[in-house]
């Protein structure tokens, strides 16, 4: 097969290679190889290698995809595949792109948990059947991989844009009740870039590797920030 991949940062370029097509291949796999045997300057990222980490991911013929889970054979089009850098991230070098921007607004958003007690505090029991903890729950399996911030138009056209992975964050911690500060989260995604400016075009939980939804994370922040803004204003 024909693989093309990207060189260089921003402005680069792709450089073309020839892998031999294997049996149960994967483009991780693939992206090892030319790094192996072909071209021992490749830089890209990875850990796990089974899909537990979510380091792998790379814009796969235009779409964001774990890469360990990407069967060669399922994204191969006419003998050719296209890799590149994750979209919407600054390039470090070739595949590997900068996370810095990511979690900054991750954290923008307050998706970080402001505790209702101390630690000298016994444990509080939460039941799971809560309303609120299923909400939050729904939400927990997001493990920062940036397929969805890589898949979102919106963050493509404003950079300012929080994006669909921190604000999901911040709905879970909202409706987690050992949280203790709700408004500051309100405060965080209400503002410029927050989630009133997504336009649930769903990217976002089209292209999640777990199957998480981001798009009714963002809606409920939108729904709490407006409800939030008029008692303020009563």
């Amino acid at each position: 097969m024909s693989v093309s991949v990207w060189r260089g940062d921003a402005v680069g370029s792709f450089q073309p290679f020839d892998v031999k097509v294997e049996d149960n291949q994967t483009v991780l796999d693939v992206v090892a190889w030319i790094q192996q045997y072909a071209d021992p300057t490749l830089s890209y990222r990875y850990a796990c290698r089974v899909g537990m980490c979510g380091s792998c991911a790379m814009m796969v013929n235009g779409t964001p995809r774990w890469t360990c889970r990407t069967h060669v054979k399922k994204v191969l089009v006419d003998g050719h595949i296209e890799i590149a850098p994750l979209r919407n991230l600054p390039v470090i070098k070739d595949l590997a792109t900068d996370m810095d921007p990511f979690f900054d607004k991750w954290v923008a958003a307050e998706g970080v948990h402001h505790p209702t007690l101390t630690r000298n505090d016994p444990i509080e029991a939460i039941d799971p059947a809560e309303a609120a903890r299923v909400e939050s729950a729904a939400g927990i399996e997001c493990i920062n991989c940036s397929v969805c911030y890589a898949a979102c138009d919106t963050v493509a056209n404003n950079p300012d844009f929080l994006g669909p992975a921190a604000l999901q964050r911040a709905w879970t911690v909202y409706n987690d009740s050992k949280n203790a500060d709700k408004q500051t989260i309100l405060d965080a995604v209400s503002g410029a870039g927050g989630c009133h400016n997504c336009h649930s075009q769903g990217s976002c939980a089209v292209h999640c590797p777990n199957d998480l939804n981001p798009m009714n994370a963002i809606a409920g922040l939108k729904r709490e920030t407006a409800r939030n803004f008029f008692k303020r204003r009563s």
